[in-house]
């Protein structure tokens, strides 16, 4: 991977670390995610040789008495993304999402922006210095908020950091926090990501409220996903995270088996509520229990409105035999 280190950055953080320096590093191209995760694989796996890199990390970052665990505090940055026509129509495909037309051509789906950014954000967790076990890290939720259309063939700026490392009842969450600028800096897509590392200690009492009780919805839809849902998003996503690609992969990590991916649900459930062309808009999406491949998803989408009349929707997925839910979201107009 090529990188080289620019200057350092006053960027704004939330919580412990507020306005920390950050030094920015940027990578010569998009990083490769099968090479990423098979970095992350052989620390996983390896025992011995996760032991012998940890022994050389300082016990700031390793958290084993010399203090609390520090994300790194750097930022990495790819120039010249472009968000080619033929990937971005695959994983449409994939996620069952309508081509959309605006005035400044086809616009991109706010799924696939996400794909997009996606090594760039693997990158800052597959450092030698993050502290924190990236294949048994688990996906709780996602805020975006698509600030401006984006034209299929555009060129972007990709920005990744992670921070607000803080406690949570089962170890310890993290957010990763990514951002696309046009070239001349105005920022058109910002998305936070928060991830759990299960067993990882950090000082503090959990933060997070216990979740509502979820009460199934009429549903909408029903989803049948077959075995190879997985490996269909991550040809198209680049996401070849092993516990999505086979029961043994999976399993080998923990999981009872292959399960889907969270923003595979949450970009098939956005992509249904049809956000009009050129609206900007913010979507979240939280995630419980996760859907285990092959398996079928309860679906529900409640709109105020569509096409120009439209403000907000709100969604669900579950099980249909038990009732317990799998996701939760919502999307709403920006500015309106």
């Amino acid at each position: 991977m090529d990188e080289q280190t620019d200057e350092q950055t006053d960027e704004q953080m939330d919580g412990p670390g507020h306005g920390a320096r950050r030094d920015q590093v940027v990578l010569g191209e998009v990083p490769s995610l099968r090479g990423l995760f098979a970095r992350a694989a052989v620390l996983a796996a390896g025992g011995g040789l996760a032991r012998a890199a940890a022994a050389r990390l300082p016990g700031r970052l390793r958290g084993d008495g010399g203090g609390r665990p520090e994300l790194p505090p750097v930022e990495h940055v790819v120039e010249g993304v472009t968000v080619d026509p033929s990937r971005h129509e695959a994983f449409c495909r994939v996620v069952g999402a309508p081509l959309r037309e605006g005035p400044g051509g086809t616009e991109a789906f706010s799924g696939h922006l996400h794909a997009l950014a996606f090594p760039v954000a693997m990158s800052v967790l597959t450092r030698p210095d993050f502290p924190l076990p990236l294949l048994r890290m688990v996906h709780l939720a996602n805020e975006v908020e698509h600030l401006a259309p984006v034209a299929v063939g555009e060129d972007l700026t990709v920005t990744a950091r992670a921070e607000r490392l803080r406690p949570h009842r089962a170890g310890a969450q993290l957010d990763v926090v990514v951002r696309l600028d046009r070239e001349d800096g105005r920022p058109v897509w910002t998305g936070r990501s928060t991830y759990l590392a299960k067993g990882v200690r950090v000082p503090g009492a959990p933060g997070e409220p216990p979740r509502p009780r979820f009460v199934p919805p009429a549903p909408t839809g029903r989803w049948s996903l077959p075995a190879g849902t997985g490996r269909d998003y991550a040809a198209v996503s680049g996401d070849w995270n092993p516990i999505h690609l086979s029961g043994p992969s999976a399993r080998a990590l923990g999981m009872r088996g292959a399960v889907a991916h969270g923003m595979y649900s949450a970009s098939r459930a956005l992509a249904q509520v049809r956000v009009p062309a050129g609206t900007p808009f913010r979507w979240t999406a939280e995630f419980a229990a996760p859907v285990l491949l092959p398996g079928v998803v309860a679906f529900s989408v409640a709109d105020d409105g569509r096409g120009a009349d439209w403000t907000r929707s709100d969604y669900a997925g579950w099980d249909p035999r038990t009732g317990r839910p799998h996701f939760t979201g919502g999307v709403a107009r920006l500015g309106g």
